[in-house]
């Protein structure tokens, strides 16, 4: 089976593929001070539990120090297996009409490869994650660039952490807008104003693109927190990071 490793700033997502069929998934802590051999404890374990056998391994990573690290955790206990790393030099098929190519990180690149192969483009993809990412991929499949936001954990966590009367509390939907309690208040500005923000960005987006759009697609750990809310969201697909890094492996396989 094909292992797909996706390591965000927050969690790290894990899945198997046989041919496009995705078994097995699981997400665990992203420790950017772990060790190789911690690294590959964890993923061993993993593997080990669901009995897979694994034949070839896919991995992006926008944290540096983790990636060091999974670099000698592969070629130390996965050296015989065939390998992609997304970085320069790889073939996405993705074209980077920004300023700045070395400024995106590899999990933006991949996310674009999935969506326009999956939904065409033009098309914008909201990754709720620790920041809430917004890209936006042309007709031809070009990545446009985006915008960021406060991711809606990082937010809860500011707002508790600097008012002193208020506190952490679940993000889910309160009974009313109109908040009759601090707990409800606080989950209505998460809930209702983070679906607010997401739907202002993307009409702008759209605006200043001038045309319609094949698809708006929700990916990320958080998406499921805000998405109902959200009358922009045309579609949800919490694996899309995974599925594109299949997608980049099939493309860059050895032969």
């Amino acid at each position: 089976m094909l292992l797909c490793v996706d390591i965000g700033n927050t969690n790290t997502v894990l899945a198997t593929f046989e041919g496009e069929t995705l078994v097995h998934s699981w997400r665990i802590k992203t420790d950017p001070r772990a060790t190789a051999d911690e690294m590959a404890l964890t993923f061993r374990g993993l593997l080990a539990g669901d009995n897979v056998e694994v034949s070839a391994i896919c991995v992006s990573s926008t944290v540096p120090q983790a990636l060091r690290e999974l670099r000698v955790m592969l070629s130390r206990y996965y050296a015989a297996k065939p390998t992609v790393l997304v970085a320069p030099g790889v073939r996405t098929g993705v074209q980077l009409a920004i300023d700045n190519p070395r400024e995106v990180g590899a999990d933006r690149i991949v996310n674009t490869h999935a969506a326009y192969n999956m939904y065409g483009g033009p098309s914008i993809i909201v990754d709720f994650g620790t920041s809430t990412n917004i890209d936006v991929i042309s007709e031809k499949g070009e990545f446009l660039g985006g915008a960021f936001a406060p991711g809606i954990e990082i937010s809860i966590d500011a707002l508790a952490s600097r008012a002193a009367q208020l506190q952490k509390v679940e993000p889910v939907k309160p009974r009313s807008v109109i908040g009759k309690n601090t707990v409800e208040c606080l989950q209505s500005g998460i809930i209702y104003g983070f679906a607010g923000q997401i739907d202002g960005l993307v009409t702008r987006i759209i605006k200043q693109l001038g045309t319609g759009v094949s698809a708006v697609i929700a990916t990320g750990g958080l998406a499921p927190v805000v998405i109902e809310e959200c009358a922009t969201i045309t579609n949800y697909e919490p694996m899309l990071t995974l599925i594109g890094l299949r997608m980049i492996y099939e493309r860059n396989a050895p032969q």
